[in-house]
């Protein structure tokens, strides 16, 4: 299938305001999370601490009764609790992980009320461990990931400056600020929505390192070929609608580089959309939000390398030659003999 030449880069202010129209919601949330909830999203077991529970049953249970009997609980510690399956020996175990407890007293009480509440409903089980996981491991878990972030920037910014420009480093940066807002923002969100309340866990972090990397290899294909064609700026062209003559400008180069490598994109991006699609749709609960924030992530980053990236790129290089334009005028009456 052969994609039709499109303009891509003319209506550049129509796709960076699409850029901002969903951004912005994104940057209020992040914000009003940090006001509520003290952090970007509201954070998962992994950074605030609690406890893992693993019990073996000797017969076979759904893991969504289980998740009814902790919603269900008048201790809002088991709310929210993640839950999931697995079979040792043949036997059904169940892993839960529930919110820190207040204190050792009430942590003990809380898991007494918990276990004759699941016999009554389902039999007699073994408790195989139950282990708490301290809130101080949280912080250094959230510095690391957020330390990996900026470290991951900067790599960047000094690959993409040594491989092609600075304007080159600063878009693609640009793009992929707007890949992570756009993913942090909509787990704020949802974080703060009632009946929702969806958590980040370590896995998080991973999707969005995930993100950044597949959408920078995007950019910088589309980055590589502006680069090979940029020496025909300045060559003649014809004009499909007027037939006349004229010089190629940077944004006519860059513009034939998008269409180039338009169908790469699409295509690759389509593969993995289409397999996190199905991973979403038919995998496990424990997966679905780290799927969920690779497909925002995904379809986020293919949006950015073709609409943003590039067209930031233009709009920059064309703010360069007009200031050059502007320069040689003045340079040039200052030179004149009086």
């Amino acid at each position: 299938m052969k994609f039709p030449h499109v303009d891509i880069v003319k209506p550049r202010k129509w796709w960076i305001g699409l850029s901002l129209l969903i951004t912005v919601p994104g940057i209020v949330g992040i914000i009003w999370s940090c006001i509520v909830l003290g952090a970007p999203v509201r954070l998962g077991i992994d950074f605030t601490g609690g406890s893992i529970l693993q019990y073996q049953f000797d017969k076979p249970v759904e893991l969504q009764e289980i998740r009814e009997v902790l919603e269900k609980s008048p201790s809002e510690e088991l709310h929210g609790a993640q839950v999931q399956g697995a079979t040792i020996a043949g036997k059904e175990v169940v892993i839960m992980r529930t919110k820190a407890m207040a204190d050792d007293m009430q942590d003990e009480s809380i898991r007494k009320g918990l276990k004759e509440t699941l016999r009554q409903k389902f039999g007699e089980f073994k408790i195989l461990s139950e282990d708490k996981v301290s809130g101080v491991v949280g912080p250094e878990l959230l510095t690391s990931g957020l330390l990996s972030l900026f470290l991951t920037f900067a790599a960047m910014v000094a690959y993409i400056k040594f491989r092609f420009r600075f304007d080159f480093a600063v878009c693609a940066i640009i793009a992929l600020v707007h890949d992570v807002v756009i993913l942090v923002g909509l787990f704020a969100i949802l974080g703060l929505v009632p009946g929702v309340h969806k958590e980040v866990d370590s896995l998080f972090i991973s999707a969005v390192l995930t993100v950044i990397g597949f959408s920078v290899h995007d950019t910088i294909v589309v980055f590589d070929r502006i680069r090979e064609n940029q020496k025909y700026v300045g060559s003649f062209m014809t004009d499909p609608k007027t037939g006349e003559k004229q010089k190629r400008t940077f944004g006519d180069v860059a513009n034939d580089s998008i269409n180039q490598t338009l169908a790469r994109s699409i295509y690759t991006s389509l593969t993995v959309i289409i397999t996190l699609t199905a991973l979403y749709v038919l995998g496990g609960s424990t997966t679905k939000d780290f799927v969920l924030a690779m497909l925002i992530g995904i379809i986020s980053g293919t949006y950015s390398s073709i609409f943003n990236a590039s067209c930031l790129l233009v709009w920059w290089n064309e703010i360069h030659a007009n200031k050059k334009s502007s320069a040689k005028p003045s340079a040039t009456s200052s030179a004149s003999p009086a």
